[in-house]
């Protein structure tokens, strides 16, 4: 399941990357991060939008964490829906997302590891800063399935525990800086 949704995002980026060199009159095109992602956890993560029409853009995103005690790689697709005009005002988005995760659970040295699966709604507000400069604000939520296994120490190997369940999580608290071709 992981490989064929890695290849379905390379698809959709490459899709959306062919169509903004054969045109680039208009702005199609855009790349953001996330800084509190950065200033939270130190999570690199990026996200590609391509514009589809006056009110609608889809995109593809990715984070990865490897750092401290948290590891985790999440993939996303999902697509915007901009009221006014695309990369500007208020927008919607709904997505699907994939994560792979390793958790160490304090003040024990308890670790989950596994995937979680679903699909997230956010919400925000994209500010123009200038004429290919945007700082994006928001906030949303996924829930999904999620499965894992519980070891008693990172290192040991000692299966405690697994299982098996739907979740809510917040998703995106989102500060980013979005350049736009």
């Amino acid at each position: 399941m992981k490989r064929f949704f890695f290849t379905f995002l390379c698809l959709v980026l490459q899709s959306a990357l062919a169509g903004c060199f054969t045109s680039l009159s208009a702005q199609e095109l855009s790349f953001s991060t996330n800084f509190i992602d950065y200033a939270r956890t130190g999570t690199t993560n990026l996200e590609a939008s391509y514009a589809l029409a006056r009110h609608w853009s889809v995109s593809a995103g990715m984070k990865y964490d490897s750092g401290g005690e948290k590891r985790q790689q999440l993939y996303s697709l999902g697509g915007r829906y901009w009221p006014w005009h695309i990369y500007s005002g208020w927008w919607f988005s709904g997505k699907m997302q994939y994560q792979e995760f390793n958790e160490a659970e304090a003040p024990t040295l308890e670790t989950s590891e596994g995937d979680r699966y679903g699909a997230g709604i956010s919400g925000g507000y994209s500010k123009m800063l200038g004429r290919h400069l945007n700082l994006d604000l928001g906030i949303g939520l996924w829930t999904g399935y999620t499965r894992y296994v519980t070891y008693a120490c990172p290192t040991c190997g000692r299966i405690i525990g697994s299982d098996d369940k739907l979740f809510v999580l917040p998703n995106d608290i989102i500060l980013a800086l979005s350049y736009i071709f």
